[in-house]
Formats: C-alpha cells, structure tokens, sequence
C-alpha cells in the first residue's frame, strides 16, 4: 500500500486527510511539526509528502514550509512533495514548485482533484523508483561485464547492446563458427573483434577481409592464395587470407558476396581445415576461428539459389543480430561523446537532435555526423545547427513548442492537474509552470 506523509500542525486537517486516503487504499503517517515529520521521513519509507506551509500560529509568511520543503528536498531529492497553501501566500508556492515541488493545492482543497494528484505523483514515483533500481541493475552488470572480459574500448550503455557483448563473451571461448547479423555501419567488426580477444587464440593474428570490396573472382585468390601463373597477372605466389590467418581468427565481412565456387571451398575448409591454392594440387592445414559478417538475407539468397545452405548453417553455428543503432537509443550520446575524444562538448539541443534522428547509416553515419560538427562548431559547445541533420522527429513531424490552446486542452483534460498534464504534453511539471506563466495561462 502506497504511504502519504502528512505535515500539518492542523489537527482537522491531518485526520480529514488521512480519512480521505484510507478510503481509497493510501496510507497516511501525520507529523504536527517540521521537525516531527522530518524524524518520521528517516524511518519510514514514504511515496509522497504533503506539507503545509505555516506552523506557528499567527504566521502566514509561508517561510516555515519553504524551510521545511528545501530540507525534504536536500535529504530527499527525489521525493515528490505537495504544498497545501492558502491564497495569502500563493506566490511563494507557485516559486517552490519551479523550485521543483511536485504540486500546490489551496485550502480548502477539492477531494477529486487532490486524490488525482496523489494517484499520478505516486505511480510516477513507483515507475521512477521501478527505472532507478533496473538502472542500478544494468549498471552492475556492465561493471561485471567490463572486468570479466576484453571489450576493446567498446562504447556502449543501451541493454539491447550490452545482450550481444555478453552472448559474444559467452561463445568467445568455444571453436565454433560465428555469423553477426545486423545493418551496415551497426559496429559487427568491433564486435568480431571482442570475440577474438576473449577467444583462446586471442594472442593469434586477426585478419579482416571484405567480401564486398573484392570482384568475384579475386576473391578466392584472397581467402585461399594463389600459385604463380594461376591468373593473369599471378607473376609469384601469394598467401591467402586463411594462411595469414592460421592459428588465429579470420573475420569474413559481406559473406554474402562470396561467389558459389569459393562457397564451396570455404565450406570445405570449416569441415576439415584443408585448402588448395589457386593453381595448385597441394593442400594445404590451417587452424582458424571463422567469424563472417553480412547485412544481407541469407535465407532469401539460399531460396534465390545464390547462397548454399550448408554453407549457411556451418556459419551459422552462433549467430549474433546486431540491432540498428535506433534500435539501441541508449547508445546514442555516449558514443557521440565518444567520437568528440573530448575536444569539444554537446549542448541540450544537439543532444535532443542526435536522440531524434533516425541514424539510417547507424554508428558510421553518427561517427561522420560528429566529426563533422567539431569541424564547423565556432566554439567549444556543438549546437544543434553544428549537426546538419533535419529538424524532424522520427515519427517525421517538426519538433514544435506546444502552444496555449494546446496547454489549455492537457490542463482540461487532467481536471486542471498540473502533472498530468505535463506527462501528457511530454514536459517536467516545472517547464510547464514556465510556459503557462510565459503565456499568460492562468490555473483553474
């Protein structure tokens, strides 16, 4: 049962609270005093305060509560706190709540209204408290996961992210074939690589080629060498990528590209660890982790018949889908941070732009966008205009600042309480304050 702290030297008014919340399942504690309601605040755990502003009698300054409210704020910042206050000193509660108290409520109050308030600000507590502890949750495990294993300098801070470092941990060690899956730009390299420095050849060669950047028909010669003579041009002998490779990992990015004839060769090569060179009637052994890499549809390219099957789940052993970089918004800031390396800072603005934007070229796109902005920034602070990206949402309309029938329509539609409207609106209690004051909008 949530619990109601009630501070009000009012004896009727204490108990015409706490009979209004037992009617409706809210506990209530009532202190008579500051310094009673403080005490009663370090030994119970309590979802909300509702304080008065004046305690000794003949005092309607109000200067008693606001003592009172920044106490309750300094050894409970996250507590919300509602002010009951009389018309007489009605400013100083509308400066405590841009001060951040959650609400004010004037005597006498409306019951509905009221309980509305309550009901909000302690499910907005609940769900508050909910995040923190599954914050402080995902926080320990990244700690765990970056003392256990290698995460070569790995970015990252969004759960989606942090469920591929930790299955890519996880089969580190075994021998067995990787494929990452996931968009172009999303960051499969750097993961391929934190396999290999967790892997048991992590002290072996890691040799990277793209399957995509080759014609087809260099591309054999790449992975398995070739004789002198074996193609025009081929005036020596060269050493494929899977020599190079031996007794380490060989990454193998855009598989997909690899033509049906070195399909076949690879495949032959994960089965027994022996290979021909191009011209040659030599085989050749190696030992060599295989972790392959593609963006494309592999099922769809094995029903087209441009992909072999077998092929397919012989790499396909582990597979890990790395998401979209929109996918995984928590990683946004800190690795825009990141590709800063310090040089210069973000402000309010360009963070909000950065977290609105699509990212359809994902981390490389983002990479680009800020080496770009710290090259235009004039200053030391990037600015929203620094980034050059479309001022849209992601739903694609124009971020725009709600205007006054707009706040008149989420205040009547919340029974003129104040937070609820703001949560509808998408803004803090305080920055509603502020625009309702700004336009001149006056509180029911």
């Amino acid at each position: 049962m949530p619990t109601v702290l009630i501070i009000d030297d009012n004896a009727a008014v204490a108990v015409a609270l706490e009979v209004l919340f037992s009617l409706h399942d809210i506990g209530a504690l009532r202190a008579a005093s500051p310094a009673e309601g403080l005490a009663l605040l370090e030994r119970h755990a309590v979802d909300l305060v509702i304080q008065d502003m004046n305690f000794t009698a003949d005092t309607t300054s109000g200067e008693e509560g606001t003592a009172l409210f920044r106490e309750i704020r300094r050894r409970h910042p996250d507590l919300p706190v509602i002010l009951l206050t009389a018309w007489t000193h009605l400013d100083a509660a509308v400066d405590l709540v841009k001060a951040g108290a959650a609400d004010y409520i004037a005597k006498p109050w409306n019951d509905d209204r009221l309980l509305a308030t309550v009901a909000n600000l302690i499910e907005l507590g609940q769900a508050n408290r909910a995040l923190q502890q599954r914050l402080q949750r995902e926080r320990r495990e990244k700690r765990d996961l970056e003392q256990k294993f290698d995460l070569c300098g790995m970015v990252w801070e969004d759960p989606a992210t942090e469920r591929v470092l930790n299955l890519a941990c996880q089969v580190a060690r075994a021998e067995v074939p990787v494929l990452i899956t996931g968009p172009n730009g999303t960051g499969k390299e750097r993961i391929a690589e934190i396999i290999k420095a967790n892997s048991a050849v992590a002290d072996g060669p890691f040799v990277v080629l793209n399957c995509g950047a080759l014609p087809g028909e260099l591309i054999e010669a790449e992975l398995f060498g070739a004789d002198a003579g074996a193609y025009t041009g081929a005036s020596k002998a060269r050493e494929g990528k899977f020599e190079a490779a031996d007794g380490g990992t060989l990454f193998l990015d855009e598989i997909g590209n690899l033509p049906l004839a070195g399909q076949m060769k690879l495949l032959r090569v994960l089965e027994t660890g022996r290979f021909e060179r191009l011209g040659s009637n030599r085989e050749r052994q190696v030992r060599v982790r295989v972790i392959s890499a593609t963006n494309a549809d592999l099922n769809a390219m094995i029903r087209a018949g441009s992909f072999r099957e077998d092929l397919y789940y012989r790499l396909n052993v582990i597979e890990l889908r790395l998401p979209p970089l929109a996918a995984r918004p928590a990683d946004i800031l800190p690795l825009a941070r990141s590709f800063l390396a310090q040089r210069k800072q973000l402000d309010a603005q360009a963070e909000a732009a950065l977290l609105a934007h699509g990212w359809p070229g994902n981390v490389r796109e983002l990479k680009n966008v800020m080496a770009r902005a710290a090259l235009l920034a004039a200053g030391e602070t990037i600015r929203a205009a620094d980034l050059g990206l479309p001022l849209t949402q992601p739903n694609g309309h124009a971020e725009a600042e709600p205007d006054r029938d707009t706040i008149a329509g989420a205040l009547a539609r919340a029974g003129g309480v104040v937070a609820q409207a703001a949560a509808e609106l998408g803004l803090s209690r305080q920055a509603l304050y502020r625009r309702m004051e700004r336009l001149g909008i006056e509180r029911a």
